[in-house]
Protein backbone atom coordinates (compact mmCIF):
# COMPACT_ATOMS: atom_id res chain seq x y z
CA UNK A 1 0.00 0.00 0.00
CA UNK A 2 2.90 2.37 0.84
CA UNK A 3 4.30 2.06 -2.70
CA UNK A 4 0.96 2.89 -4.19
CA UNK A 5 0.78 5.89 -2.44
CA UNK A 6 3.85 7.16 -2.65
CA UNK A 7 3.18 7.13 -6.36
CA UNK A 8 0.67 8.78 -6.55
CA UNK A 9 1.97 11.05 -4.23
CA UNK A 10 5.11 11.10 -7.22
CA UNK A 11 2.55 11.88 -10.14
CA UNK A 12 0.46 14.62 -7.97
CA UNK A 13 3.72 16.80 -7.68
CA UNK A 14 4.67 15.73 -11.10
CA UNK A 15 1.51 17.26 -12.68
CA UNK A 16 1.78 20.24 -10.42
CA UNK A 17 5.14 20.85 -10.35
CA UNK A 18 6.44 20.40 -14.32
CA UNK A 19 4.64 23.75 -15.68
CA UNK A 20 6.55 25.40 -12.73
CA UNK A 21 10.07 24.00 -13.43
CA UNK A 22 9.13 25.07 -17.22
CA UNK A 23 8.98 28.30 -16.39
CA UNK A 24 12.20 28.25 -14.25
CA UNK A 25 13.75 26.84 -16.83
CA UNK A 26 12.76 29.62 -18.94
CA UNK A 27 14.47 31.73 -16.54
CA UNK A 28 17.81 29.70 -16.67
CA UNK A 29 17.72 30.14 -20.50
CA UNK A 30 17.76 33.67 -19.87
CA UNK A 31 20.13 33.75 -17.73
CA UNK A 32 22.44 31.55 -19.65
CA UNK A 33 21.77 33.97 -22.49
CA UNK A 34 22.44 37.44 -20.80
CA UNK A 35 25.75 35.89 -19.43
CA UNK A 36 26.90 34.37 -22.76
CA UNK A 37 25.33 38.04 -24.93
CA UNK A 38 27.30 40.26 -21.70
CA UNK A 39 30.33 38.00 -21.49
CA UNK A 40 30.96 38.05 -24.83
CA UNK A 41 30.79 41.47 -25.40
CA UNK A 42 32.62 42.90 -22.42
CA UNK A 43 34.31 40.96 -19.74
CA UNK A 44 34.08 44.34 -17.69
CA UNK A 45 30.47 44.79 -17.94
CA UNK A 46 30.02 40.48 -17.54
CA UNK A 47 31.76 41.41 -13.63
CA UNK A 48 29.35 44.62 -13.70
CA UNK A 49 26.88 42.37 -14.11
CA UNK A 50 27.85 40.26 -12.01
CA UNK A 51 27.98 42.56 -9.34
CA UNK A 52 24.24 43.98 -9.60
CA UNK A 53 22.67 41.08 -10.24
CA UNK A 54 23.69 39.44 -7.14
CA UNK A 55 22.13 42.53 -5.31
CA UNK A 56 18.74 42.32 -7.28
CA UNK A 57 18.92 38.21 -6.86
CA UNK A 58 18.85 38.96 -3.24
CA UNK A 59 16.00 41.46 -3.63
CA UNK A 60 14.06 39.56 -5.99
CA UNK A 61 14.44 35.99 -3.78
CA UNK A 62 13.59 38.49 -0.79
CA UNK A 63 10.30 39.34 -2.44
CA UNK A 64 9.41 36.02 -3.78
CA UNK A 65 9.35 34.82 -0.45
CA UNK A 66 7.10 37.58 1.12
CA UNK A 67 4.49 37.04 -1.59
CA UNK A 68 4.94 33.49 -1.12
CA UNK A 69 2.98 34.25 2.29
CA UNK A 70 -0.68 33.91 -0.23
CA UNK A 71 0.40 30.31 -0.94
CA UNK A 72 -0.66 28.83 2.19
CA UNK A 73 -4.09 30.57 2.67
CA UNK A 74 -4.85 30.28 -1.35
CA UNK A 75 -3.78 26.25 -0.91
CA UNK A 76 -5.74 26.09 2.36
CA UNK A 77 -8.87 27.87 1.01
CA UNK A 78 -8.76 25.82 -1.88
CA UNK A 79 -8.31 22.46 -0.39
CA UNK A 80 -11.43 23.69 1.85
CA UNK A 81 -13.43 24.36 -1.17
CA UNK A 82 -14.06 28.29 0.37
CA UNK A 83 -12.92 29.69 -3.15
CA UNK A 84 -15.15 32.31 -2.54
CA UNK A 85 -12.57 34.03 -0.19
CA UNK A 86 -9.47 33.52 -2.81
CA UNK A 87 -10.20 36.71 -5.13
CA UNK A 88 -10.21 38.70 -1.43
CA UNK A 89 -6.56 37.19 -0.76
CA UNK A 90 -5.22 37.94 -4.00
CA UNK A 91 -6.66 41.43 -3.62
CA UNK A 92 -4.78 42.03 -0.21
CA UNK A 93 -1.93 40.66 -1.41
CA UNK A 94 -1.39 42.88 -4.22
CA UNK A 95 -1.95 45.90 -1.90
CA UNK A 96 1.06 43.76 0.37
CA UNK A 97 3.02 43.95 -2.34
CA UNK A 98 2.94 47.13 -3.56
CA UNK A 99 3.70 48.31 0.04
CA UNK A 100 6.75 46.06 -0.29
CA UNK A 101 8.21 47.22 -3.60
CA UNK A 102 7.97 50.97 -2.20
CA UNK A 103 10.16 50.03 0.60
CA UNK A 104 12.44 48.06 -1.19
CA UNK A 105 13.10 50.93 -3.68
CA UNK A 106 13.53 52.92 -1.00
CA UNK A 107 16.43 50.66 0.40
CA UNK A 108 17.85 50.31 -3.00
CA UNK A 109 18.33 54.31 -3.52
CA UNK A 110 20.29 54.55 -0.86
CA UNK A 111 22.13 51.45 -1.70
CA UNK A 112 22.72 52.89 -5.34
CA UNK A 113 24.17 56.41 -3.58
CA UNK A 114 26.44 54.61 -1.34
CA UNK A 115 28.17 51.87 -4.17
CA UNK A 116 31.36 53.82 -4.18
CA UNK A 117 31.96 52.16 -0.94
CA UNK A 118 31.55 48.71 -1.07
CA UNK A 119 34.98 47.88 -2.72
CA UNK A 120 34.38 47.45 -6.29
CA UNK A 121 36.70 47.91 -9.33
CA UNK A 122 36.46 51.54 -9.88
CA UNK A 123 36.48 50.69 -14.04
CA UNK A 124 33.71 49.37 -13.36
CA UNK A 125 31.65 51.88 -11.73
CA UNK A 126 30.61 53.46 -14.63
CA UNK A 127 28.86 50.46 -15.95
CA UNK A 128 27.30 49.09 -12.76
CA UNK A 129 25.30 52.34 -11.89
CA UNK A 130 23.02 53.14 -14.92
CA UNK A 131 22.07 49.12 -15.20
CA UNK A 132 21.18 49.15 -11.27
CA UNK A 133 19.07 51.63 -11.71
CA UNK A 134 16.90 49.89 -15.01
CA UNK A 135 16.74 47.27 -12.77
CA UNK A 136 15.29 48.86 -9.47
CA UNK A 137 12.69 50.52 -11.77
CA UNK A 138 11.57 47.15 -12.54
CA UNK A 139 11.12 45.82 -8.65
CA UNK A 140 7.61 47.25 -9.06
CA UNK A 141 6.61 45.04 -11.73
CA UNK A 142 8.76 41.87 -9.79
CA UNK A 143 6.26 42.42 -7.33
CA UNK A 144 2.94 42.33 -9.04
CA UNK A 145 3.63 39.32 -11.18
CA UNK A 146 4.80 37.36 -7.64
CA UNK A 147 1.05 38.27 -6.24
CA UNK A 148 -0.56 36.96 -9.70
CA UNK A 149 1.81 33.66 -9.68
CA UNK A 150 1.02 32.57 -6.16
CA UNK A 151 -2.92 33.01 -6.71
CA UNK A 152 -2.59 30.90 -10.06
CA UNK A 153 -0.39 28.35 -8.32
CA UNK A 154 -2.49 27.63 -5.06
CA UNK A 155 -5.42 27.11 -7.70
CA UNK A 156 -3.42 24.35 -9.49
CA UNK A 157 -3.72 26.61 -12.64
CA UNK A 158 0.79 26.63 -12.81
CA UNK A 159 0.32 26.31 -16.47
CA UNK A 160 -0.33 29.75 -17.01
CA UNK A 161 2.26 31.28 -15.40
CA UNK A 162 4.68 28.81 -17.28
CA UNK A 163 3.73 30.20 -20.51
CA UNK A 164 3.58 33.89 -19.26
CA UNK A 165 7.15 33.20 -18.01
CA UNK A 166 8.19 31.55 -21.33
CA UNK A 167 6.91 34.59 -23.51
CA UNK A 168 8.13 36.85 -20.96
CA UNK A 169 11.69 34.99 -21.11
CA UNK A 170 11.86 34.88 -25.65
CA UNK A 171 11.20 38.81 -25.31
CA UNK A 172 13.77 39.43 -23.04
CA UNK A 173 16.60 37.42 -25.13
CA UNK A 174 15.43 39.05 -28.09
CA UNK A 175 15.48 42.80 -26.68
CA UNK A 176 18.71 41.64 -25.49
CA UNK A 177 20.08 40.50 -28.60
CA UNK A 178 18.94 43.92 -30.09
CA UNK A 179 19.91 46.39 -27.73
CA UNK A 180 23.55 44.79 -26.40
CA UNK A 181 24.57 44.59 -30.02
CA UNK A 182 22.88 47.53 -31.83
CA UNK A 183 21.08 45.65 -34.29
CA UNK A 184 17.88 46.80 -36.15
CA UNK A 185 18.97 49.98 -36.69
CA UNK A 186 19.29 50.82 -32.74
CA UNK A 187 22.52 51.46 -31.12
CA UNK A 188 24.76 49.37 -29.48
CA UNK A 189 24.08 49.87 -25.80
CA UNK A 190 26.03 47.52 -24.08
CA UNK A 191 24.85 45.93 -20.49
CA UNK A 192 22.55 48.95 -20.37
CA UNK A 193 20.39 47.46 -23.42
CA UNK A 194 19.93 44.36 -21.35
CA UNK A 195 18.60 46.36 -18.60
CA UNK A 196 16.22 47.79 -20.29
CA UNK A 197 15.35 44.18 -22.27
CA UNK A 198 14.61 42.98 -18.76
CA UNK A 199 12.67 46.07 -17.87
CA UNK A 200 10.30 45.78 -20.67
CA UNK A 201 10.14 41.84 -20.26
CA UNK A 202 8.98 42.40 -16.65
CA UNK A 203 6.24 45.00 -17.56
CA UNK A 204 4.90 43.00 -20.26
CA UNK A 205 4.79 39.70 -17.76
CA UNK A 206 2.17 41.75 -15.40
CA UNK A 207 0.20 43.13 -18.31
CA UNK A 208 -0.16 40.00 -19.58
CA UNK A 209 -1.25 38.11 -16.23
CA UNK A 210 -3.60 41.05 -15.45
CA UNK A 211 -5.53 40.24 -18.87
CA UNK A 212 -5.82 36.87 -18.33
CA UNK A 213 -7.08 37.23 -14.84
CA UNK A 214 -9.46 40.00 -16.41
CA UNK A 215 -10.68 37.69 -19.41
CA UNK A 216 -10.11 34.20 -18.47
CA UNK A 217 -13.84 32.44 -17.99
CA UNK A 218 -12.32 29.78 -15.18
CA UNK A 219 -11.11 33.06 -13.06
CA UNK A 220 -14.76 34.17 -12.96
CA UNK A 221 -15.27 33.09 -9.63
CA UNK A 222 -12.15 35.02 -8.24
CA UNK A 223 -13.17 37.83 -10.32
CA UNK A 224 -16.12 38.72 -8.45
CA UNK A 225 -15.12 38.40 -5.22
CA UNK A 226 -11.92 40.47 -5.84
CA UNK A 227 -14.19 43.33 -7.01
CA UNK A 228 -16.26 42.47 -4.47
CA UNK A 229 -14.02 42.67 -1.50
CA UNK A 230 -12.15 45.35 0.02
CA UNK A 231 -8.52 45.67 1.46
CA UNK A 232 -8.65 44.63 5.31
CA UNK A 233 -6.45 44.76 7.82
CA UNK A 234 -6.83 41.78 9.04
CA UNK A 235 -5.84 39.86 5.94
CA UNK A 236 -3.05 42.39 5.02
CA UNK A 237 -1.36 41.66 8.73
CA UNK A 238 -1.90 37.62 8.29
CA UNK A 239 -0.29 38.25 4.74
CA UNK A 240 2.69 40.40 6.27
CA UNK A 241 2.74 37.81 9.40
CA UNK A 242 3.29 34.98 6.86
CA UNK A 243 5.30 36.76 4.44
CA UNK A 244 8.10 38.68 6.18
CA UNK A 245 9.43 35.27 7.80
CA UNK A 246 9.67 33.85 4.35
CA UNK A 247 11.35 36.71 3.02
CA UNK A 248 13.84 37.25 5.47
CA UNK A 249 14.20 33.51 5.23
CA UNK A 250 14.79 33.09 1.41
CA UNK A 251 17.13 36.31 1.70
CA UNK A 252 19.47 35.16 4.02
CA UNK A 253 20.08 31.86 1.82
CA UNK A 254 20.47 33.99 -1.03
CA UNK A 255 22.57 36.55 0.69
CA UNK A 256 24.92 33.98 1.75
CA UNK A 257 25.68 33.89 -2.23
CA UNK A 258 25.34 37.99 -2.93
CA UNK A 259 27.42 38.46 0.48
CA UNK A 260 30.01 36.63 -1.21
CA UNK A 261 29.86 38.64 -4.06
CA UNK A 262 31.65 41.31 -2.37
CA UNK A 263 34.05 39.57 -0.80
CA UNK A 264 34.91 37.87 -4.57
CA UNK A 265 35.03 41.23 -5.89
CA UNK A 266 38.02 41.85 -2.99
CA UNK A 267 39.97 39.23 -5.61
CA UNK A 268 39.34 40.75 -8.42
CA UNK A 269 37.40 40.87 -11.99
CA UNK A 270 38.60 37.08 -13.27
CA UNK A 271 36.93 35.94 -9.71
CA UNK A 272 34.00 38.57 -10.18
CA UNK A 273 33.49 37.16 -14.24
CA UNK A 274 33.95 33.75 -12.63
CA UNK A 275 31.27 33.57 -9.92
CA UNK A 276 28.55 35.55 -12.33
CA UNK A 277 29.09 32.23 -14.18
CA UNK A 278 28.63 30.07 -11.57
CA UNK A 279 25.97 31.72 -10.30
CA UNK A 280 24.15 31.19 -13.82
CA UNK A 281 25.15 27.62 -13.99
CA UNK A 282 24.17 27.01 -10.43
CA UNK A 283 20.82 28.45 -10.74
CA UNK A 284 20.03 25.16 -13.53
CA UNK A 285 19.62 22.87 -10.12
CA UNK A 286 18.14 25.37 -8.14
CA UNK A 287 15.07 26.89 -10.59
CA UNK A 288 14.44 23.20 -11.09
CA UNK A 289 14.93 22.62 -7.30
CA UNK A 290 12.34 26.10 -6.72
CA UNK A 291 9.80 24.50 -9.28
CA UNK A 292 9.35 21.15 -7.46
CA UNK A 293 9.65 23.03 -4.35
CA UNK A 294 6.35 25.23 -4.74
CA UNK A 295 4.74 22.07 -6.02
CA UNK A 296 5.22 20.80 -2.61
CA UNK A 297 3.96 23.68 -0.51
CA UNK A 298 0.86 23.76 -2.72
CA UNK A 299 -0.04 20.46 -2.28
CA UNK A 300 0.97 20.11 1.40
CA UNK A 301 -1.04 23.45 2.06
CA UNK A 302 -4.16 21.69 -0.02
CA UNK A 303 -4.05 19.02 2.80
CA UNK A 304 -2.84 20.94 5.37
CA UNK A 305 -6.72 22.78 4.45
CA UNK A 306 -7.99 19.31 5.04
CA UNK A 307 -6.02 18.85 8.31
CA UNK A 308 -4.53 15.68 6.35
CA UNK A 309 -1.57 15.37 8.64
CA UNK A 310 -0.36 11.62 7.08
CA UNK A 311 -0.81 13.01 3.33
CA UNK A 312 1.21 16.26 4.06
CA UNK A 313 4.55 13.86 5.87
CA UNK A 314 3.76 11.67 2.31
CA UNK A 315 4.34 14.86 0.29
CA UNK A 316 7.28 15.98 1.61
CA UNK A 317 8.55 12.36 0.86
CA UNK A 318 8.27 12.23 -2.11
CA UNK A 319 8.98 15.79 -2.88
CA UNK A 320 12.62 14.89 -1.77
CA UNK A 321 12.67 11.60 -3.76
CA UNK A 322 12.04 14.40 -6.88
CA UNK A 323 14.42 16.45 -5.94
CA UNK A 324 17.30 13.81 -5.61
CA UNK A 325 16.80 12.59 -8.91
CA UNK A 326 16.65 16.38 -10.43
CA UNK A 327 20.16 17.05 -8.53
CA UNK A 328 21.31 13.51 -10.77
CA UNK A 329 19.90 14.99 -13.66
CA UNK A 330 21.12 18.22 -13.11
CA UNK A 331 24.65 17.70 -12.21
CA UNK A 332 26.40 14.98 -14.57
CA UNK A 333 26.38 16.57 -17.83
CA UNK A 334 27.75 19.84 -15.79
CA UNK A 335 30.55 17.18 -14.20
CA UNK A 336 31.14 15.98 -17.66
CA UNK A 337 31.45 19.41 -19.23
CA UNK A 338 33.11 21.15 -16.52
CA UNK A 339 36.26 22.35 -18.92
CA UNK A 340 34.19 23.29 -21.63
CA UNK A 341 31.28 25.30 -19.94
CA UNK A 342 33.59 28.63 -19.10
CA UNK A 343 34.50 28.73 -23.12
CA UNK A 344 30.46 28.97 -23.34
CA UNK A 345 30.78 32.68 -21.56
CA UNK A 346 33.94 33.99 -21.71
CA UNK A 347 37.00 34.12 -24.64
CA UNK A 348 39.76 34.52 -21.09
CA UNK A 349 41.18 31.74 -20.24
CA UNK A 350 41.71 32.41 -16.60
CA UNK A 351 37.65 32.37 -16.31
CA UNK A 352 37.80 29.09 -17.80
CA UNK A 353 40.01 27.43 -15.55
CA UNK A 354 38.61 28.97 -12.35
CA UNK A 355 35.17 27.68 -13.50
CA UNK A 356 36.73 23.80 -13.62
CA UNK A 357 37.46 24.30 -10.35
CA UNK A 358 34.04 25.72 -8.82
CA UNK A 359 31.77 23.09 -10.62
CA UNK A 360 33.04 20.35 -8.01
CA UNK A 361 32.11 22.53 -4.37
CA UNK A 362 28.95 23.11 -6.68
CA UNK A 363 28.25 19.20 -7.05
CA UNK A 364 28.94 18.53 -3.35
CA UNK A 365 26.45 21.22 -2.01
CA UNK A 366 23.03 19.93 -4.69
CA UNK A 367 22.20 17.22 -1.85
CA UNK A 368 22.12 19.90 0.86
CA UNK A 369 20.30 22.67 -1.65
CA UNK A 370 17.54 19.91 -2.55
CA UNK A 371 16.86 19.06 1.01
CA UNK A 372 16.69 22.81 2.39
CA UNK A 373 14.44 23.83 -0.72
CA UNK A 374 11.79 20.75 0.05
CA UNK A 375 11.70 20.87 3.43
CA UNK A 376 11.40 24.91 3.16
CA UNK A 377 8.64 24.49 1.16
CA UNK A 378 6.96 21.67 3.50
CA UNK A 379 7.07 23.88 6.39
CA UNK A 380 5.53 26.94 3.97
CA UNK A 381 2.70 24.60 2.91
CA UNK A 382 1.96 23.86 6.60
CA UNK A 383 2.50 28.40 7.52
CA UNK A 384 5.03 26.46 10.03
CA UNK A 385 7.34 30.08 8.77
CA UNK A 386 8.97 31.93 11.70
CA UNK A 387 11.22 29.60 12.93
CA UNK A 388 12.83 29.51 9.21
CA UNK A 389 14.54 32.67 10.03
CA UNK A 390 16.57 31.74 12.68
CA UNK A 391 17.14 28.61 10.71
CA UNK A 392 18.14 30.38 7.96
CA UNK A 393 20.53 32.93 10.13
CA UNK A 394 22.23 30.12 11.83
CA UNK A 395 22.60 28.13 8.13
CA UNK A 396 23.93 31.26 5.95
CA UNK A 397 25.20 34.25 8.89
CA UNK A 398 26.96 31.81 11.18
CA UNK A 399 28.07 29.15 9.37
CA UNK A 400 28.61 30.15 5.73
CA UNK A 401 29.71 33.53 5.40
CA UNK A 402 32.41 33.16 8.28
CA UNK A 403 33.42 29.64 6.60
CA UNK A 404 33.75 31.40 2.96
CA UNK A 405 35.74 34.38 4.53
CA UNK A 406 38.05 31.76 6.49
CA UNK A 407 38.80 29.53 3.63
CA UNK A 408 38.99 32.12 1.06
CA UNK A 409 41.32 34.85 2.94
CA UNK A 410 42.74 32.72 6.20
CA UNK A 411 43.23 29.67 3.96
CA UNK A 412 44.06 31.77 0.95
CA UNK A 413 41.98 29.49 -1.04
CA UNK A 414 40.58 32.61 -2.92
CA UNK A 415 37.16 32.43 -4.99
CA UNK A 416 37.25 28.42 -4.69
CA UNK A 417 37.03 28.72 -0.28
CA UNK A 418 34.08 31.15 -0.97
CA UNK A 419 31.95 28.39 -2.66
CA UNK A 420 33.54 25.68 -0.71
CA UNK A 421 31.22 27.32 2.33
CA UNK A 422 28.28 26.95 0.60
CA UNK A 423 27.69 23.04 0.86
CA UNK A 424 28.41 23.71 4.91
CA UNK A 425 25.20 26.58 5.34
CA UNK A 426 23.41 24.60 2.90
CA UNK A 427 23.37 21.20 4.26
CA UNK A 428 22.45 22.60 7.56
CA UNK A 429 19.74 24.93 6.39
CA UNK A 430 18.07 21.72 5.12
CA UNK A 431 18.99 19.41 8.11
CA UNK A 432 17.18 22.17 9.82
CA UNK A 433 14.28 21.93 8.40
CA UNK A 434 13.70 18.51 8.00
CA UNK A 435 13.96 18.11 11.90
CA UNK A 436 10.97 21.00 12.51
CA UNK A 437 8.76 19.99 9.81
CA UNK A 438 9.13 16.31 11.50
CA UNK A 439 8.07 17.65 14.59
CA UNK A 440 5.41 19.60 13.81
CA UNK A 441 3.62 16.79 11.55
CA UNK A 442 3.85 14.19 14.01
CA UNK A 443 0.89 12.17 14.02
CA UNK A 444 -0.92 11.35 16.94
Amino acid sequence: MQPALFNTHHKALLNIGIPIVIGQIGMIILGFADTLMIGHHSTKELAAASFVNNIFNLIIIFSNGFSFGLTPIVGSLFGKGQTNEIGKALKNSLFANTMMAILLTFLLLILYFNIHRLGQPEELLPLIRPYFIILLISIFFILLFNAFKQFADGILDTSISMWILLSGNILNIVGNYVLIYGKAGLPEMGLTGAGISTLCSRIYMVIAFIFVFLFRKQYQIYRHCFVKSKINRADFLTLNKLGWPLALQGGMETASFSLSAIMVGWIGTIALASHQIMLTIANICFMMYYGMGSAVAIRVSNFKGQNDILNVRQTAKAGFHLMLCIAVLGVTPIFLLRYQIGTWFSGDPDVTATIAWLIIPFIAYQFGDGLQINYANALRGIADVKPMMYIAFIAYFIISLPAGYFFAFVMNLGIIGVWMAFPFGLTSAGIMYYIRFRSKTRIQ
